[in-house]
């Protein structure tokens, strides 16, 4: 994961400064904000991927010497049922009507939406133990 972290974060770097050139060269908002808005994804996905290699170490993938039996086994734990992604959904749905009817549903439906991104986040934190 290593690799695709690095990779990742050339990608949000490039989208940074081609972010800063455009809105200093170009003076619009709309192409500025996407070039923000992509510098943020790929952000992201670099950030989940340094956290994830630094959880669980180097993968068989990522060894020159590995054999295909190493990356043989479970390869991790998928959650037979949740109710957290149905909440997650209604709250992000609650909170697109409330860009349209008002900031009291907006924050009603982001509410929800924090509580089911928590709810998966950590709903078998202590799976382990």
């Amino acid at each position: 994961m290593k690799v695709e972290a690095l990779l990742f974060g050339g990608v949000a770097l490039f989208f940074g400064g081609s972010a800063a050139l455009y809105g200093v060269w170009s003076g619009e908002p709309a192409g500025t904000a996407a070039l923000v808005i992509a510098c943020g994804m790929a952000a992201l996905v670099s950030f989940f991927c340094l956290i994830q290699y630094r959880r669980k170490g180097v993968r068989p993938q990522d060894r020159h010497e590995a054999e295909v039996a190493d990356a043989a086994g479970p390869l991790e734990f998928f959650p037979p049922e949740s109710t957290w992604p149905i909440t997650t959904a209604l709250g992000f749905s609650v909170s697109a009507l409330g860009v349209v009817y008002g900031l009291w549903l907006f924050l009603i439906g982001l509410g929800v939406l924090v509580r089911g991104v928590a709810g998966m986040a950590f709903q078998y934190v202590h799976r382990g133990e």
